[in-house]
Formats: structure tokens, C-alpha cells, sequence
């Protein structure tokens, strides 16, 4: 499983700057002559280029190929893998820099396209359940954390809150789960937590959504994949988003997508659901 941000996201960069190496030695050019047909100074630019420690711009690319006489084809491929490595990884302070209402907002149509959305979280409550004090603290800590300039907190909860009008809709479905962990750990105060474990004892009986608690007790030790992992969140069986420390990953590989769903599987097979989910809810609530 992905736990940084240069695993899945530095491997695709890796397997494209690979091809373009074998791409200027299929053509018979040096470093030299290919920065020079290229218009750069230099060929450290492509050194950077093919040992992953730069990323490449589009009309980088189109130069890079151009030199190396490929064909439109082959180009137009080269530049779909480009973009696809370049969308896998997103730090936070680029989510962030428009602003927390913006990066809110950015994310909205994921969940609209989404008919089926599966969400694990070991720390904390998932965006789709909070209540406006708990998103509140939340997004205040984001804001502090990143130096986010904008002071749009207020609207950037009111932009989550109104996301979960989804929960609600026909034709939809949301499995939650959530490690024992994220009831009891004090991030935003005692009383918003209070407030935020009586809504999630509410939102257990929504029809449309699933809610999994995984015991701190649950047994693990003959289940290699339902050790605790980092957040992630599952769109369809299309995209997985997973949070880090640093930023987001967006992974698309059928491969990798399979990897998230047997996790996912294998941690809601020892979670508990309904009264026994609603009983450890009401003790996390009565804890000192």
C-alpha cells in the first residue's frame, strides 16, 4: 500500500522518464544534442528529466519527441501518461492556495459523478459526516497548518456541509469505516466531540449509508490487510484518494484500485455495524 507521497506518484514519473531516455538512445542522440535540437542550455535539463528529479512539461515533451522524430501517435501517448502522473499527486499546499472554499468546492463533482463511495479513516471523522463544529475545527486546523492566507473557514464548511445533501439521494451508496481510534481521540475539544458522536449515531440509520466500526480489540493477526492504513477514500471502482501527511494521491491503476478494495474488504470483515456500532459509539460518548 501507498505511504508516501513518492510511491505510486514517483514510480509513474520513473516509468516515463525511462521511456523518454530509451527514446533519445533509439534516436542515436546524446544529452547534448538532444538539449540542443531542443533550444536548452545544456543538458542538465535532460539529466533531470530522465533520472525523475523534474518533471516534465507538456511542451517539454512535445520538444523531447519532436528531436527524437516520434510520431504523432506515439506523442499524444507519451502525453496522456504525463498528465496522468502529473494528476496522481497533489500537495496541500496547492489544494489550498485558492483558498479552503475553493479546494472544497474542487472536490464536489468526484463525489457527484460517484455512485458508490466507500471511505476508511483511522484518525478521524470522514468529511461526509461531521457537523459544522467538528468541520469547523477541522478545517481552522488545515488553515493554521498551511499558512492559508484566505479567510474563507466559514465558507468552506458551509461548501462541505452542503456536500452531503448526497447522502440523501436515490441511487447512491456510502460505506464508512472507521477504526475505534477516531471516536475517542481529542483533536477539537471535548464538546465538539460530544456533539459529533450523537450525529454519527444518527447517520447509522440512513438508508443509503453504511457505518463500520473497527474494535480496538478486533482480531488481526491472521489477516495481513486489515492492519491500520492510512485514510482513503473509494470512488466506484474508478479512483481511490488517498490523504497523506503532505497531500493527496488520485490513483487510477486497475491494479492499485484493487489493492484499496481487498484493504477495504478485509478491514469490514472484522468491523461491527448497527447496535454493536452504536454501542461503541455510546462509549466512546461516555468516556472521561
Amino acid at each position: 500500500m501507498p505511504s508516501s507521497s513518492s510511491s505510486s506518484a514517483q514510480q509513474a514519473r520513473q516509468a516515463l522518464a525511462g521511456q523518454l531516455r530509451e527514446i533519445r538512445e533509439d534516436a542515436g542522440l546524446t544529452g547534448d544534442e538532444l538539449a540542443e535540437a531542443a533550444g536548452w542550455h545544456g543538458r542538465s535539463k535532460v539529466s533531470k528529466i530522465e533520472s525523475g528529479a523534474r518533471p516534465i512539461s507538456a511542451e517539454d515533451l512535445r520538444a523531447w519527441c519532436r528531436a527524437c522524430g516520434v510520431s504523432p501517435e506515439r506523442t499524444n501517448e507519451l502525453l496522456a501518461a504525463r498528465r496522468e502522473a502529473a494528476g496522481m499527486w497533489t500537495d496541500s499546499r496547492r489544494i489550498n492556495r485558492a483558498g479552503l472554499r475553493a479546494a472544497q468546492k474542487g472536490v464536489r463533482p468526484i463525489f457527484d459523478r460517484a455512485t458508490s463511495v466507500r471511505t476508511y479513516q483511522p484518525r478521524m471523522i470522514p468529511g461526509l459526516l461531521q457537523t459544522a463544529d467538528y468541520a469547523t475545527a477541522v478545517l481552522t486546523a488545515v488553515q493554521q497548518r498551511h499558512n492559508v492566507q484566505a479567510d474563507d473557514v466559514a465558507a468552506a464548511v458551509q461548501e462541505r456541509l452542503a456536500r452531503q445533501a448526497i447522502l440523501r439521494q436515490p441511487g447512491r451508496t456510502f460505506a464508512f469505516l472507521l477504526e475505534e481510534a477516531a471516536l475517542r481521540y481529542q483533536l477539537y475539544g471535548r464538546e465538539i466531540l460530544q456533539a459529533q458522536l450523537a450525529h454519527l449515531e444518527d447517520v447509522t440509520r440512513l438508508p443509503s449509508v453504511s457505518l463500520g466500526i473497527v474494535p480496538l480489540g478486533a482480531p488481526r493477526a491472521h489477516s495481513p490487510h486489515a492492519a491500520p492504513v492510512e485514510g482513503f477514500t473509494m470512488f466506484d471502482d474508478e479512483m481511490v484518494s488517498v490523504e497523506l501527511v503532505s497531500g493527496h494521491l488520485q490513483l487510477t491503476q486497475k491494479w492499485e484500485i484493487a489493492l484499496y478494495v481487498e484493504r477495504f474488504a478485509a478491514l469490514a470483515n472484522i468491523a461491527v455495524y448497527g447496535a454493536q456500532a452504536r454501542r461503541l459509539i455510546a462509549a466512546a460518548k461516555g468516556a472521561d
